[in-house]
């Protein structure tokens, strides 16, 4: 049986491949107030905006494509069932080949209704603007199918039963301060291997961890070397 490889992926993971980030110097977050277009205030109060910010997004994200810490995550299943849980609303793990992908936070190329989080659309790369009027098949207005702040974590419950099979966790490109993403890692078995891939360092209470500093492609790659035995 092939050792099971449960990745738990962040922002670093996408911003080689162009993705702005909320929280560095220059991210999103200095452009936008999370109060406006990442919190169901937001949304009642300007649907417009929050429709917009998100149709820009996508069209930004269609634009990039998966870097070499994408690809080398796909390739890794030829030798290990590798499960991958996103903090990232971007598809770039799937479009890299990536078979067994978790989106924690949502989905940019989904849209839902806003009285039914059940009832979900997937965009194409032909129709990616949703707009006011835009309607569900309940007639209430289509809004981003994306976990803004203040809104429970549908897929956490999922992503702590399949933490807790992993042989291997890996960390790539995540602060852990955004919970309960964050708090994944205190299901990691004490005797599972826990490797953190990021060129900044993180604070975590965990011990042993072994960290490798560098950036998604180039760490994924040193990653590989320490596991490929």
């Amino acid at each position: 049986m092939k050792k099971h490889v449960v990745v738990l992926s962040g922002a670093g993971m996408s911003a080689e491949s162009g993705i702005s980030t909320f929280r560095d110097s220059g991210g999103l977050w200095e452009q936008y107030r999370i109060e406006d277009v990442a919190t169901p205030e937001g949304f009642a109060k300007n649907p417009q905006l929050v429709l917009d910010f998100y149709n820009k997004r996508r069209a930004d994200a269609l634009k990039t494509k998966p870097n070499d810490g994408h690809i080398s995550l796909a390739d890794m299943e030829a030798n290990y069932k590798v499960s991958i849980i996103t903090q990232n609303v971007d598809d770039l793990h799937e479009r890299a080949g990536s078979s067994d992908v978790l989106h924690l936070h949502g989905e940019l190329m989904v849209v839902r209704s806003v009285q039914d989080p059940l009832l979900q659309y997937r965009l194409t790369a032909d129709k990616t603007d949703i707009h006011l009027g835009d309607l569900a098949e309940d007639g209430s207005q289509l809004r981003p199918h994306i976990v803004w702040f203040g809104e429970p974590v549908p897929a956490i419950d999922t992503a702590i039963t399949i933490v807790k099979s992993a042989d291997v966790f890996v960390i790539i490109g995540t602060s852990l301060n955004v919970y309960p993403a964050a708090g994944l890692l205190n299901y990691v078995s004490k005797e599972i291997p826990v490797y953190l891939i990021d060129p900044n360092r993180v604070f975590t209470d965990r011990e042993g961890i072994h960290c490798i500093r560098e950036c998604a492609s180039r760490g994924v790659e040193v990653l590989r070397q320490l596991i490929d035995v």
